[in-house]
This record gives C-alpha cells, sequence and structure tokens, in this order.
C-alpha cells in the first residue's frame, strides 16, 4: 500500500490548517481529519459547474462567480460548457490553493486560471458578492463539505438569511445560485426557498462514473 505524501500546508484565516497529500497519482486535500476534496472523486464538483452551465443556456455571455478554486474541477467544467464572451470570477481565500494550482498540481489544473475568461480574486468569497450589485448570472459556491463554516466558522454567514439576501442581489434577476453539500439540510433547502429563490435539489454521485457517496447540489434560481 502506498503512504501518502504530505506535499504541503496552507493557512486558512481564522481556521484550521489545510493540507495536501499525494497518493500514487492521486491527489486529496484535508482538514484535520476530514478529507475535503480528492483527485477520485470530482463528479459532484464537475456537475456542479455542467448543471448550472445548462441552466443559463439562454444567456449568450453569462457572468458566473465560484466560490472556492478547491482543485478547480468545477472552473475546468464550466469552462468547457462556455463560450468566448463568458467571464468567470474565482474568488478563493486561501493563498496556498492556488500556489499548489500552479506547483505540484499544474498538470491537473491544465492553465484554467490562465484562461482569459478567468479573473481571480483573492480574497473572502462574502466579500465579493457583497460587492456584486447585480452583476453575476450565477453563484457557485462550494467553499465548505455543505452549508455550514467547516472550513473556517465565518463561513456559516454564506448560508444564512443575510448570505441568501446578498447572494440574491448580486444575480440579475433569473439568475442562479448553485450550493454544493456532500450531504442533505433539509432545515438549509427551506431556508433557501425562503429566500427569494425557486430551489431544485439535486442529488449526485461523487464520481464521474456515477460511483461512490452521493452529494447534493442546490440550484436557486432568484425569483
Amino acid at each position: 500500500m502506498i503512504r501518502p505524501e504530505l506535499l504541503g500546508v496552507a493557512e486558512v484565516p481564522d481556521g484550521p490548517p489545510l493540507r495536501l497529500f499525494r497518493r500514487g497519482a492521486d491527489f486529496m486535500i484535508v482538514l484535520e481529519r476530514n478529507e475535503l476534496m480528492s483527485t477520485r472523486m470530482s463528479g459532484s464538483e464537475v456537475a456542479l459547474g455542467t448543471m448550472t452551465c445548462d441552466r443559463l443556456a439562454d444567456c449568450p455571455a453569462p457572468h458566473l462567480l465560484i466560490g472556492g478554486y478547491g482543485m478547480g474541477f468545477t472552473l475546468r467544467a464550466v469552462l468547457a460548457r462556455l463560450g468566448a464572451a463568458a467571464q468567470v470570477t474565482v474568488a478563493e481565500l486561501v493563498p496556498g490553493i492556488i500556489e499548489w494550482a500552479r506547483g505540484p498540481m499544474a498538470a491537473l489544473t491544465d492553465g484554467c486560471l490562465d484562461d482569459p475568461r478567468v479573473t481571480l480574486e483573492m480574497g473572502d468569497v462574502g466579500r465579493t458578492i457583497a460587492a456584486g450589485g447585480g452583476r453575476y448570472d450565477a453563484i457557485l459556491l462550494d467553499v465548505d463539505n455543505g452549508p455550514d463554516g467547516l472550513t473556517r466558522p465565518a463561513n456559516d454567514g454564506l448560508y444564512g438569511p443575510r448570505g441568501l439576501a446578498a447572494a440574491r442581489s448580486a444575480l440579475r434577476p433569473g439568475g442562479v445560485l448553485a450550493v454544493w453539500s456532500a450531504a442533505p439540510d433539509p432545515r438549509f433547502a427551506r431556508r433557501f426557498a425562503d429566500s427569494g429563490f425557486a430551489v431544485d435539489e439535486v442529488k449526485v454521485r461523487a464520481r464521474e462514473n456515477g460511483k461512490g457517496a452521493t452529494h447534493v447540489i442546490w440550484f436557486g434560481t432568484r425569483r
């Protein structure tokens, strides 16, 4: 059995550090004892991107905000679906994540951060949303394991009434707020629907081959 190799540690503002491991050809980002993401299980992150784009089929030049780069699966899925006129803003809080993307995971990243359609903003996605002013056609949130502040307590605010109201204000009419989660959360689903969104809850598999754990993505369309 191949032992995992620690490649780096990234500090998280107001939260515990993240660790990047490699086992053979696979990479894993770990928070304490929780594996947040892995190259072995990218299916639901890809689905977050592709299913959001499917909901923007009538928008010729959409502007998307992705909260959390992670391993870039959602960003690459979005770029593969969108045309040359699209804009994608990526908000990433942790500098180490981007250092890993340009360093040990550069082959996986495949230049997506240098795509001319992409703007990288280092900082809290909540602040980017608050400054949105109705400019986005879609906001995609994958900054925790679900609608709670696992990575850092401050992320809880993204999923509360104020955070949802801010996201709604940052979206154009008919815009989509997509939220990824490792597990169902009925209380959040009700809160989401009570915040001025028509909500669709979709279950997706963790792996692209349709296997693995079942994850959840909520798609809320701004009323």
